[in-house]
């Protein structure tokens, strides 16, 4: 196991954005740090309000963003539009190409999200959007988010990788088993919880190759996304 700890990664602070980097991206540069498997990237974005990014373009990248508070208000080329509140989940797949705009329409208050891209399994697919809530999920298990199947009524995406996400209350415990050829990497979004005897906080992550048992522990009020990658 290989801890990443929160104040070790990259960070940018632009006054309308404030970031951190789990892996290298735009100008932090970590030849440490370029990925994890088919993981590219997991940036710590907070936005102030009225804040956001104009419209660019991205192509052949899964990306998934998690309100963790506040509300992102998304449009794109392909006609989308709408504001992405707490506890939900957006998913784009660029393929042969999308452009999209992101901005906090709050006049108040900041917006807080995970915005995570995954390489896909092939090049040129067909553009593609999708949203799921988890405001209302249960806590103290892992809800499947994203698939390759889209199996358990999760999201689709075009790699062989699955995107778990626990909600913990102080003393839940969760397991996951790491089967041959697959590879784990854990982020705590929020709280603390103890990952087989090592204790992550928030923004802590660690990368996990050895075949066993994942068992976390919830120390307080805690959330915890969960890659299966191949």
């Amino acid at each position: 196991m290989k801890l990443r700890k929160a104040n070790d990664r990259g960070h940018a602070d632009h006054g309308w954005l404030n970031t951190r980097f789990t892996f290298s991206f735009a100008d932090y540069h970590d030849p440490a740090h370029m990925g994890f498997r088919s993981l590219r990237v997991i940036n710590d974005d907070t936005i102030a309000p009225g804040g956001g990014f104009g419209t660019h373009p991205h192509r052949d990248m899964e990306i998934i963003t998690y309100i963790l508070s506040g509300e992102l208000e998304h449009k794109d080329s392909m006609g989308n539009g709408r504001v992405i509140r707490t506890g939900e989940v957006q998913y784009m797949a660029a393929g042969t190409g999308v452009q999209h705009s992101e901005f906090n329409p709050s006049e108040k208050q900041p917006v807080h999200l995970l915005q995570i891209w995954i390489q896909p399994d092939r090049k040129s697919a067909p553009p593609r959007y999708e949203e799921k809530s988890l405001a209302r999920a249960k806590t103290g298990g892992w809800h499947l988010v994203a698939s390759k199947t889209g199996r358990e009524n999760s999201i689709a995406i075009n790699q062989d990788a699955e995107l778990s996400l626990a909600k913990l209350e102080a003393g839940d415990t969760v397991e996951h088993t790491l089967r041959p050829q697959r590879h784990a990497w854990i982020h705590v979004a929020e709280g603390e919880v103890e990952l087989n005897d090592q204790t992550l906080n928030a923004g802590d992550a660690a990368a996990v190759s050895e075949t066993g048992d994942l068992k976390l522990t919830a120390k307080q009020k805690s959330q915890v996304l969960l890659f299966d990658l191949n």
